[in-house]
């Protein structure tokens, strides 16, 4: 294949670089990637002696490191210590790092540093006050405390203690400690299983073996609820309006709502005087929120603030959405949360705040390096002398200060990271790469840096960073020939969120096989009322007796491929002759089908009854309530439609789209691990029966959080090794982000235009053929809307940095025509198996002693 070369100079095109193939490579040399794994389950989580090793590999750093480290003042706490010693860095760098901080390898290793910092901490205070944060970040803080509680008298576990200095030969009893709830919904029922009050009681009264008697929570219900009445009474729908709290009532039930809201008021004074009584709070655990919030102190809280019921904003909302079953729950939602005075007022508190991922990195930064100001919540931290933060390397990503430690510590730098400080600096002047002059470096102390370690002049390397960035265009610009890919995806839209652009272009190319694999049922994205309406429409069809012929006829067959290839192309007919009931009758059809399978019946009579039956479920079930298994099993099959009508859109057969279904996908907050029997097995039999060249993975090889991403990523890499071994073959992988984790342009290697054209096919796809998607229930913090407009908007944001280094006439005058279309841009990471399964390994091998 060839293409317009598009190399050249903002004012001509004369020379121009090589177009250079982008094509599968074998690996070199005999080396074999590491194919280790446990039996039955793929990262066991036990801890013992052994595994404390491999869950340290920070512990490698070199002495020389590890002796400018020791020079730091000794911290307080033992195990702070010993986990700052080695890591390999200071515990604050001035003077950009207003706090403390102390890194951990990554997600799991996380939370083991903050389990043993608790249980240190209440050694010294068994009967001190503590505050425990909910939702999915604390996975790995909870396991691993619950596994040093049982195991501690163990020789593995007491040999790590006495290694940090903790000499304790009993376990401590967490039965004195008095337990601070930070924060709860309003209102919300206490028996929800999505209510903090709940997850509060289930994980760390029972699950710790707190006395429940020495717990301070908070039931909405238990406050101001006149006898008779339930909080739902007098909140209908759960709204709540606090302007009431300063204007006259219009009736009966707001007169009532008023003086409830005035009971959660006085609530709120005297939990925060009980709290002051106490002494304030002694030890404090929290994540940190997409908008910088501890507790649900939102940006512009006062830093000062005591308990109270407020509103938050659509950030908080956004990410409350999953909680509560969409945003159409969380918007304009009250929350009672504990105050930023509240958490700061005993002086002597330990206050650790843990986030882990590069989407964390830019509001950590800003909690740390900024003055303290409302809008940044966290720091109101900063005068604390026990506040610390905890930070994998990838949430740590824009300090400043490390970023310049890690340029100094290395004897060469990785070209990602001098591209990168070239970029930012780049971007920072809004200047062309070929304008850049060697006095453009300015007061930017980490590009300095950087060119010292180099011996490269600012212009030179600026010559040298577009060079590869247009290296990277060419290598976008190919769409590939005779190539077999296997596109997967964690979830259903994931693919299409990542890189849509570049697969219409593969999926056109009558030589390429393309094959999709979606790994999970993505039940958990489908709202109760989307569902509803889906079954609404079946028994709509149904009672009109649309689908009589067809199940005389055999079209409900399971063998009936045909049939269910029909349900497919009727809703494109459906979107192209606009018919809307056309698209309803054909995705009814569907799920009818899905339906009769699920429950092995063809009696119409009987399915009628059970459409009744689950839609009384759906209709009367609470917003977020983990659904029951059947319930799952249609959700996750109506995204299975989807996924097949959104490449259907664009030409692949649907016997070409799979649905692994990967059984560690259960819908709980913490989810199962992996393991090899069930979830490794049937990806790598797709993988023997299709035998990819190419390999596409959402790519976060870090671990974000607990979350889907990370688990899929890890099964992904244990089949591709398990392929290797079998057939001697390695794929290529192409690692691809989205709109929620993003590549710097440094860390890519493939830039793939994306035109107009081809964002309003994705519009349009992702808008008719993701129905379950499209009123966007749960929304990114970053963006009020559905997902393909968020997408868009990073396309264009990737193109316009492009634009920056390359200037705007290079893309309008650009002899490609393509390139003179472009408006957007993907950026990819290609990488060789091997390369691919280093970057994975780091973090099987912290998850394996983790906790699970």
């Amino acid at each position: 294949m060839s293409h317009p070369r598009v190399s050249g100079t903002e004012g001509g095109w004369g020379g121009g670089n090589t177009v250079h193939a982008f094509s599968l490579h074998q690996p070199t040399g005999n080396r074999t990637p590491n194919a280790q794994f446990t039996e039955r389950v793929l990262y066991d989580m036990t801890p013992t002696a052994s595994s404390k090793k491999q869950d340290t590999p920070d512990a490698k750093a070199p002495k020389a490191d590890a002796k400018k480290t020791s020079a730091e003042p000794t911290l307080p706490s033992k195990v702070e210590d010993w986990f700052l010693k080695h890591s390999g860095r200071q515990f604050r760098y001035t003077p950009t790092e207003k706090i403390g901080i102390i890194e951990a390898a990554n997600f799991p290793a996380l939370g083991r540093m903050t389990a043993l910092r608790f249980l240190e901490w209440v050694l010294d205070n068994p009967e001190g006050v503590i505050s425990l944060p909910t939702g999915k970040t604390p996975e790995y803080f909870i396991k691993w405390t619950k596994r040093y509680l049982e195991e501690w008298t163990t020789k593995g576990v007491q040999s790590e203690l006495g290694e940090m200095g903790i000499k304790a030969p009993k376990p401590p009893s967490l039965r004195g400690l008095r337990f601070v709830q930070i924060d709860e919904f309003y209102p919300i029922e206490p028996t929800q299983r999505n209510s903090f009050y709940y997850y509060v009681n289930k994980h760390y009264v029972r699950g710790f073996e707190l006395d429940p008697k020495r717990a301070m929570l908070i039931d909405p219900t238990a406050i101001g609820i006149p006898k008779g009445k339930e909080i739902h009474d007098v909140f209908p729908g759960g709204r709540v309006d606090l302007t009431l709290r300063s204007r006259n009532p219009k009736t009966a039930l707001e007169s009532l709502q008023r003086d409830v809201i005035f009971a959660v008021d006085q609530f709120c004074t005297d939990y925060e005087d009980k709290i002051r009584q106490l002494g304030g709070i002694g030890f404090f655990l929290g994540g940190i929120g997409p908008d910088g919030h501890i507790g649900f102190n939102a940006r512009g809280s006062h830093l000062h603030s005591p308990t109270r019921l407020t509103l938050t904003n659509y950030e908080t909302e956004a990410a409350a959405a999953t909680d509560l079953g969409g945003i159409e729950v969380s918007r304009s939602k009250p929350v009672i949360t504990v105050g930023l005075g509240t958490i700061t007022y005993n002086p002597e508190a330990v206050i650790l705040i843990f986030a882990a991922g590069e989407s964390k990195a830019r509001i950590v930064a800003d909690a740390i390096q900024q003055e303290r100001h409302v809008a940044y919540p966290a720091s109101a931290l900063h005068h604390m002398k026990n506040a610390r933060f905890y930070l994998t390397k990838g949430s740590s990503v824009q300090l400043l200060e490390r970023r310049i430690d890690d340029i100094l510590k290395a004897e060469q730098l990785p070209e990602e990271t001098v591209e990168m400080s070239v970029m930012n600096r780049t971007l920072a002047l809004d200047k062309r790469l070929d304008q850049i002059a060697n006095n453009d470096v300015g007061n930017d102390r980490e590009l300095t840096h950087v060119l010292k370690k180099t011996g490269r002049t600012f212009s030179e390397m600026a010559q040298w960073t577009r060079e590869r960035i247009l290296h990277k265009i060419d290598r976008g610009m190919d769409d590939m020939e005779n190539q077999t890919v296997l596109h997967t995806g964690p979830h259903h839209d994931d693919i299409v969120l990542g890189y849509m652009p570049y697969v219409m272009h593969l999926v056109r190319r009558g030589s390429n096989e393309n094959y999709f694999n979606v790994l999970t049922s993505g039940f958990t994205a489908v709202t109760n009322k989307f569902m509803a309406d889906v079954l609404k429409d079946v028994l709509h069809f149904m009672e009109r007796g649309d689908y009589d012929a067809d199940l005389r006829s055999g079209e409900f067959y399971p063998e009936n491929k045909a049939a269910r290839a029909a349900e497919v192309y009727r809703f494109l007919d459906g979107i192209a002759s606009m018919d809307e009931e056309q698209r309803r009758r054909a995705q009814a059809r569907r799920m009818l089908f899905n339906l009769m399978m699920l429950y092995d019946d063809d009696d119409f009579d009987n399915i009628r009854e059970r459409v009744s039956e689950k839609l009384n479920y759906l209709q009367t079930l609470y917003p977020g309530k983990k659904d029951i298994p059947i319930v799952q099993k249609f959700k996750g099959m109506q995204r299975e439609y989807e996924e097949e009508l959104i490449w259907g859109y664009v030409g692949t057969s649907p016997t070409s789209v799979f649905h692994s279904r990967l059984g560690f996908y259960t819908g709980d907050i913490f989810t199962e691990q992996p393991t090899v029997g069930r979830d490794v097995k049937p990806v790598l039999d797709l993988l023997l029966k299709l035998q990819p060249t190419i390999v596409t993975l959402a790519f976060d090889p870090e671990g974000s959080g607990p979350d889907t991403h990370y688990k899929v990523l890890q099964v992904l890499h244990e089949a591709l090794l398990q392929f290797h071994k079998k057939t001697g073959k390695s794929p290529m992988v192409w690692g691809y982000r989205n709109v929620w984790f993003r590549f710097h342009p440094a860390e890519a290697n493939v830039f793939v235009p994306a035109t107009l054209n081809i964002m309003a096919v994705v519009e349009q796809s992702f808008m008719h053929c993701f129905g379950s998607q499209k009123n966007a229930s749960f929304p990114s913090p970053e963006y009020d809307g559905p997902f393909c407009y968020q997408a868009q908007e990073l396309w264009v944001h990737q193109f316009r940095m492009l634009q920056t280094f390359l200037g705007e006439r290079f893309f309008t005058e650009n002899p490609s025509p393509r390139l003179r279309a472009t408006r957007g841009f993907v950026y990819l990471k290609s990488m060789e198996l091997q390369e691919f399964s280093g970057k994975a390994r780091g973090l099987a091998q912290a998850t394996e002693a983790a906790g699970g």
